[in-house]
């Protein structure tokens, strides 16, 4: 079990909780910024019209073809990075502690903003978008390039198992960086789809991290953890329902990046299914939906996926789906909080 009797001087406790002030601050100062650029230059979001497996996605049309109507600005997502960006770069910058996912999170953030850049501008067929196998090639890149920090630059060599011991893996440690950073980042990127799903549940993700951290005392990844909580509620603010804008693949990239390295540094990876189990649950569904579609001869599990969609085609409203998944996310998120405690090395 791990031992609690941590004794963190209140000087520390307030700089951490300042970085999530401060990433607050800067991204409510840049919102008006971006939505002035985003609304003068017409930054819609093109709504996807076919599914993963290829044939019309008619449900989800049907579901959110009043949203699509009205013009609603992509690429928000910059925001929350940007101020992450700045908070990080301007007092909490760590080689051992930030540097990385901060970096990666830059990475995968810019791979985002070129797919947003190709959906503004109606190319890349019924997705409305990069074209998935180079998108998931460009994140596998940037994972591979953190792996490679994290081995030989960090020196991290081994996965704690909660409740037993470290698991050695030498250089395997890179695949499974990657591994975790690739899931991570396309789990956040399929739950992006109703108005603050994505950032509510980030913000839960990455409060928790905070704690994780702090406990730690990797006080510097915990201030990076709070800098994004509070630059997510800054954009969750003006995301709920109805949205004024989306976050794009920018910023659910970017935040499922994040999360993977901050689960890796923090050496959680078993605990982060459990503290992101929504997140489990949406890419899960999808992943679901096509096995069945292609071994049951296009029968389907659920009405639409990812399964918040599922939800809104059984008549639940939008912010009944979105609030009780922020719920849902918050449970879980102290689960996975109290089993690092319980069962830490």
């Amino acid at each position: 079990m791990t031992n609690l009797t941590i004794v963190i001087d209140s000087q520390t406790i307030q700089q951490i909780f300042l970085f999530g002030f401060f990433g607050f601050v800067v991204s409510m100062l840049l919102t008006p910024i971006y939505t002035e650029a985003a609304f003068s230059g017409k930054w819609w979001k093109k709504a996807r019209s076919t599914s993963i497996t290829g044939e019309k996605a008619v449900i989800y049309q049907k579901l959110h073809a009043a949203k699509h109507q009205r013009h609603i600005p992509t690429m928000a997502g910059m925001i929350f990075v940007l101020a992450t960006i700045i908070v990080t770069l301007s007092g909490n910058l760590s080689r051992s502690q930030t540097w990385l996912p901060l970096a990666a999170m830059a990475g995968a953030g810019a791979i985002g903003l070129f797919d947003d850049l190709i959906n503004i501008r109606g190319v890349g067929g019924g997705i409305a978008g990069m074209r998935a196998k180079v998108k998931a090639l460009l994140l596998v890149v940037i994972a591979l390039i953190g792996g490679w920090w994290f081995y030989d630059k960090l020196g991290v060599h081994a996965v704690h198992i909660p409740f037993f011991h470290a698991w050695h893996l030498g250089w395997l440690i890179i695949p499974l960086f990657v591994l975790v950073i690739f899931s991570t980042a396309n789990a956040v990127n399929m739950t992006d789809g109703l108005d603050g799903l994505a950032g509510g549940l980030a913000a839960t993700a990455f409060g928790a991290y905070a704690i994780i951290a702090l406990i730690e005392k990797k006080y510097g990844l915990s201030g990076f953890c709070m800098t994004i909580v509070g630059a997510l509620l800054s954009y969750t603010w003006f995301n709920i329902f109805p949205a004024r804008f989306f976050m794009g693949d920018i910023g659910s990239f970017a935040l499922g990046t994040a999360l993977g390295v901050v689960a890796m540094l923090t050496d959680t990876v078993f605990i982060l299914p459990l503290i992101g189990l929504v997140f489990v649950a949406e890419i899960g569904s999808v992943a679901l939906q096509i096995i069945s579609k292609k071994l049951r001869g296009g029968k389907k599990i659920f009405l639409s996926s990812p399964i918040h969609h599922h939800f809104e085609a059984l008549g639940w409203p939008e912010t009944k789906v979105t609030m009780r998944f922020w719920v849902l996310g918050q449970v879980f998120a102290i689960l996975g909080v109290v089993m690092f405690i319980l069962g830490g090395p």
